[in-house]
């Protein structure tokens, strides 16, 4: 292994015609420098090895440290090689490789070879090996600390007109909730809250709730009420007490939506608490004077999962990476153990790193009816605000895994406070196929809209603004 990566790096220094310095994509590092590229590289044969081929993906430099993402897709199974600075006196008993003598880098072999995977990187040096010729597409989301003079890559070879990343879609396990409709049991799902004390209270019970601050600025209009029980009969709400009182339901589309203003119910000193399971008992009782009733300006996001008369579709499990926009975005309801499974979709964001989102609800009635997900008109009311995210998708270009059949999508979030899980659509389309590439950040896009070589265009099914409830999700199922 000492022998490959040796004569690999000499012959990278001697030889012009197995490297280019690729100028639209040199990033010339400084202190906590950011890496992205995606780019398809032909391995070279490497002479002092023999038969062995080798690419090199990021250089090393001597006090430089690479971290990140690394996302690939070869011909042939790879094996991942990492190279990281170590002191002389730790070079001992490993196989190791240098510079100038001085330098000392010891090797890491990522076992085993594979032809796609997606992973977390930290090392002084990247690159891939293998006994045969390949080709690989690879994807790096990273920083770079310290002062290289140049990330190096190799001679590349853009044939494919197709882009395949690891993992595009992905299993999610979601906690449920039970509240109340109308007397009749609903199970729902709680993804993001605008207050940050709501969010920790119910993450600390084992769901993942992002905090959303942006959320309370979504319309009255874009929202539905939802009864949050402060006191009283013991239970699994949010305050521990009984559980959340719902208005509406999918089942009623001009109504529901799955944005909830919540309402505090506490019941007064020397009353009798009881369970109250629909809204008219909660208005009856606040009536009688036995609960108050406190507005609040907190918002959650708790799409409904089961509710009375119905339930999300389920899709086929082998549909997820066949079928994975079409017929139903959950795969599993379990209501003895309370979770759900949903598919969770790949994107790129803001920043270019990856991350994955669920598709609960959209409107207009088309492509939800398409993707499988209740119709929710209120979710538009959101955009005269201008709480959304966009969300673009590939029309034409490099063939893929997205909702269009095309790349995947570049979403403008980021996982911080600015972050809205609601995604409008619009759509990109390259004005010549043939001349495109993979975008993964809404610069690139911006910047290929102002070189005139493609079109941008909201998604206006029906006339009506396309919206998606797209909340961020983790990637582990």
């Amino acid at each position: 292994m000492r022998k490959l990566v040796v004569g690999v790096l000499v012959a990278l220094s001697v030889s012009a015609v197995l490297l280019s310095v690729f100028s639209d994509q040199l990033v010339v590092a400084k202190p906590q420098s950011k890496i992205q590229f995606t780019k398809t590289i032909t391995s070279s044969l490497d002479p002092a090895a023999g038969r062995e081929q080798f690419a090199l993906i990021l250089a090393p430099n001597k006090g430089s440290l690479y971290t990140g993402s690394l996302t690939y897709a070869a011909s042939d199974p790879v094996q991942v090689i990492v190279l990281h600075e170590i002191a002389r006196d730790d070079s001992k008993g490993q196989p190791t490789w240098s510079v100038d003598g001085s330098t000392i880098y010891s090797i890491t072999k990522l076992e085993p070879p594979k032809s796609a995977d997606t992973l977390e990187f930290t090392g002084s040096a990247l690159g891939f090996q293998s006994d045969n010729p390949f080709t690989v597409t690879v994807s790096v989301d990273g920083w770079v600390r310290g002062q290289p003079t140049e990330v190096i890559m190799q001679t590349l070879d853009i044939k494919e007109r197709s882009f395949s990343l690891p993992q595009p879609h992905v299993t999610t396990t979601i906690p449920m909730r039970v509240g109340f409709f109308e007397k009749n049991s609903v199970y729902y799902i709680i993804t993001d809250s605008s207050n940050q004390t709501v969010a920790e209270k119910i993450s600390a019970h084992g769901s993942d709730v992002r905090f959303t601050p942006k959320l309370r600025w979504t319309p009255a209009s874009s929202q539905d009420i939802v009864y949050v029980f402060t006191n009283g009969v013991k239970g699994e709400g949010v305050y521990g007490f009984q559980g959340e009182v719902f208005l509406s339901t999918p089942a009623q589309p001009e109504k529901y939506s799955p944005l909830r203003s919540i309402s505090f119910v506490s019941w007064k000193s020397g009353q009798k608490a009881q369970i109250l399971d629909s809204a008219d008992e909660v208005l009856k009782a606040q009536k009688a004077g036995r609960i108050t009733i406190a507005n609040s300006n907190i918002t959650i996001n708790a799409p409904q999962v089961v509710w009375p008369g119905g339930q999300l579709l389920l899709k086929n499990a082998t549909q997820i990476n066949d079928a994975p926009y079409d017929n139903g975005q959950v795969i599993e309801i379990n209501k003895d153990s309370k979770k759900v499974v949903f598919v969770a979709h790949r994107a790129w964001g803001l920043d270019g790193r990856a991350i994955y989102y669920i598709i609960p609800d959209a409107t207009p009635a088309g492509p939800a009816q398409a993707i499988g997900v209740p119709t929710v008109p209120k979710l538009a009311n959101a955009l005269a605000a201008q709480v959304f995210s966009d969300m673009y998708q590939f029309k034409n270009g490099i063939k893929g895994t997205g909702p269009l059949g095309f790349q995947q999508s570049v979403l403008d979030v980021i996982t911080d406070q600015s972050y809205v899980p609601l995604c409008r659509v619009s759509i990109v389309e390259w004005k010549n196929a043939k001349d495109a590439s993979v975008l993964e950040t809404v610069a690139d896009i911006n910047n290929k809209k102002s070189e005139g070589s493609i079109h941008v265009t909201l998604a206006r099914p029906l006339s009506s603004d396309y919206v998606m409830n797209c909340p961020l999700v983790s990637n582990k199922g």
